[in-house]
């Protein structure tokens, strides 16, 4: 099933663009894959898919062989701001950096991390308690400069 559904996903980039992962997944569902948003950002990070102001592509043969930007990169180049609200932080990002930085957080698997919901341009970053916001903050916050 993830096989077809990546060949899918292929097959959807290569015919047009796609401006982001709800169209991605309404898409999908249209040809019978329904997929919730936590599955459809590890297909992205699997097939290694880029977003750009068009919107997601498919990598060229020359990128597939190098390796996906770091957490460190994503969050300098979309993150703006992180506010923390008790053991919740708020990551403001540019227009349409959401994704792929709640995706990014996802793949490091931090211990601070229980988990991430991600809208357009601002993700909530849900974490076990204050102690452990507060620390990630301050690596968030080093990270975006």
């Amino acid at each position: 099933m993830k096989q077809q559904r990546h060949s899918s996903i292929r097959e959807l980039l290569s015919k047009a663009a796609v401006a982001n992962q709800d169209e991605l997944r309404m898409k999908l569902a249209d040809r019978g894959f329904h997929v919730t948003q936590a599955t459809l950002s590890r297909d992205i990070h699997e097939l290694r898919l880029s977003k750009g102001p068009a919107g997601y592509a498919l990598p060229s043969e020359e990128s597939e062989s190098s390796s996906l930007p770091g957490i460190q990169d994503v969050l300098r180049s979309f993150g703006l701001e992180a506010r923390q609200a008790l053991n919740l932080l708020v990551l403001i990002t540019t227009t349409g950096g959401a994704q792929p930085v709640a995706a990014g957080i996802d793949y490091e698997d931090w211990p601070e991390v229980v988990g991430t919901i991600a809208g357009d341009d601002t993700v909530l970053i849900i974490c076990p308690d204050n102690r452990r916001a507060q620390k990630l903050k301050a690596r968030i916050d080093a990270f975006i400069g």
